[in-house]
């Protein structure tokens, strides 16, 4: 700042001789003192002006042009927040089921889930299985549940064994510890009824909750909860 308030005096005089010398050279052998004083203030005064607002105009574009050259901290949307959070659940999981309303063929069964990240990254394959079984698609049932993001939703589509895949789109949740998905339509038949509604809750890193709403023929919900601890 010392630097700057020397020298905008010596600019200043050197616009002030500069412009008296151009008011002299204009002016002819009748002019008196008063008119040269006032033609040399006019002068002054233009210069000024014009040093300021081309100072003025170089700062504004040093600004921008340090602001556009900052790195931009990117934002990373509510989506891929959740879709992160459900990618640590990969592993192997077991645990009970429990319907509501009750079902005794369903109550207390025990499952087998496998959660793995694939597609470098951009896939999330969830497989579910009663625990014990072998895998025999013509005796047991193993349905497959894909999970990826496009753009900035989260989508699921479930492979179902009742030959249908409804597709599901997660709600927004910035803190992504509980994804809900919500039905958005279907492909395939709905004799059987359809997948319909997907809640995961991460409770810790060993333990989880899954809750799945089945629509049955006829619009009837039927809702399991899945009790789930990583196997060891």
């Amino acid at each position: 700042m010392r630097s700057v308030r020397f020298v905008l005096p010596v600019v200043l005089m050197s616009v002030s001789t500069v412009a008296f010398a151009q008011s002299v050279a204009q002016c002819d052998a009748q002019c008196d003192a008063q008119s040269i004083v006032h033609y040399v203030a006019q002068s002054v005064t233009r210069s000024v002006l014009r040093s300021v607002v081309q100072s003025a105009v170089q700062s504004v574009a040093q600004s921008d042009a340090h602001k556009m050259d900052a790195p931009k901290t990117p934002v990373v949307s509510d989506a891929q927040k959740s879709f992160d959070q459900l990618k640590t659940l990969a592993g192997t999981w077991q645990g009970s089921v429990k319907a509501t309303p009750s079902d005794p063929e369903i109550d207390n069964a025990k499952l087998a889930i496998t959660l793995r990240v694939t597609s470098r990254g951009n896939a999330l394959v969830h497989e579910m299985q009663e625990a014990g079984t072998p895998l025999d698609s013509t005796k047991y049932d193993h349905p497959v549940t894909m999970l990826y993001l496009d753009g900035d939703k989260l989508n699921l589509i479930h492979y179902c064994d009742a030959g249908n895949r409804p597709h599901m789109v997660a709600r927004p949740s910035a803190e992504g510890k509980r994804v809900e998905f919500d039905f958005a339509d279907l492909s395939g038949g709905n004799e059987y009824g359809h997948m319909y509604h997907a809640v995961f809750t991460i409770i810790d890193a060993d333990h989880h909750t899954e809750d799945w709403t089945y629509m049955m023929p006829g619009d009837k919900p039927m809702q399991v909860r899945m009790d789930l601890k990583r196997a060891q």
